[in-house]
């Protein structure tokens, strides 16, 4: 019997690595193995699919592209404890590194909850394999009073709703959330991207379905540390790009500006009236900005 394809054109072969703890960690690969590693984690209850297979084939021409389904999210395991854990997300992307070889100039790029995945990543194990990070509606830090951690209306409103085991009160507790991952952008003089009703109606079925399919018990695990990262950002020694929306609902642009000022080396862009999903509301705009950063850093 021949072994299936697990492929796709815009994800590339499916692999895992293993974390410190044994879960196994499912990501994608494609692009040019050559070409620089960018590396994608995604956000809360959300998957290496969340970024659409136009802009990962667009990606894919530049970059040897890594699309990681964190732990308890897509394909990857979902073990019952490990969540609190710094280390443990830090050894999950240090697993995935390993496994494709990655020892230098990898750009790491995080949405949301991906954000502060990177940040265990460099407090555990350095910057000596990345070459810069870019950071998307991202949060840096979590737990009461930090500021790299301020949420935004729509997900003050999905908690604790959002963690139920009863189906009506996850769907409806989850309702802003979805429409922040792919409402239209807003503000006076903005006018929202122009992509088809009916695309965007898709994709935001899509992100939805991906939220509901995430264990409630994980997506509750995720708010259950505390993790401060300042430090590490005042001292980080790689290039940072920060892109966050003026309109986020999910995390505050507060935590967006929190971090491009306390990191040295930042660059930030501001998206007026975009809500949580930068590359959902302008995917064209998002791999122009994502490409002139990675120029910037050189060979």
């Amino acid at each position: 019997m021949s072994k299936p394809d697990t492929s796709t054109p815009a994800a590339g072969p499916v692999r895992q690595a293993i974390g410190i703890d044994g879960a196994n960690i499912v990501y994608r690969v494609s692009g040019d193995p050559e070409a620089r590693p960018l590396v994608l984690l995604h956000g809360w209850a959300q998957s290496s699919a969340c970024w659409g297979e136009g802009l990962l084939a667009n990606l894919a021409e530049r970059y040897r592209v890594v699309a990681v389904d964190l732990r308890g999210h897509g394909y990857s395991d979902a073990p019952a404890t490990g969540y609190d854990d710094s280390k443990v997300w830090a050894g999950d992307v240090e697993a995935v590194l390993a496994a494709e070889g990655i020892t230098a100039d990898a750009v790491l790029l995080g949405w949301s909850y991906g954000g502060l995945v990177i940040c265990d990543y460099l407090a555990e194990h350095g910057s000596g394999a990345v070459a810069g990070i870019v950071l998307v509606g991202a949060i840096t830090s979590i737990g009461r009073g930090e500021a790299g951690g301020r949420v935004g209306t729509a997900m003050r409103a999905a908690i604790p709703g959002a963690m139920a085991e009863e189906p009506r009160v996850a769907i409806k507790a989850l309702g802003s959330f979805g429409n922040a991952l792919t409402g239209p952008v807003q503000g006076p003089g903005v006018e929202p991207a122009e992509r088809p009703s009916e695309s965007r109606g898709t994709q935001a079925q899509a992100l939805f379905g991906l939220t509901l399919s995430t264990r409630p018990r994980v997506r509750a695990a995720l708010f259950d540390r505390a993790v401060g990262h300042d430090d590490l950002l005042r001292s980080l020694d790689v290039p940072a790009f920060v892109l966050h929306g003026t309109e986020d609902t999910v995390v505050d642009v507060s935590a967006g500006r929190h971090a491009a000022e306390l990191i040295p080396t930042a660059m930030a862009s501001y998206w007026e009236g975009v809500d949580h999903g930068p590359f959902v509301a302008d995917p064209e705009r998002f791999f122009v900005e994502v490409n002139e950063f990675v120029d910037s850093l050189g060979v």
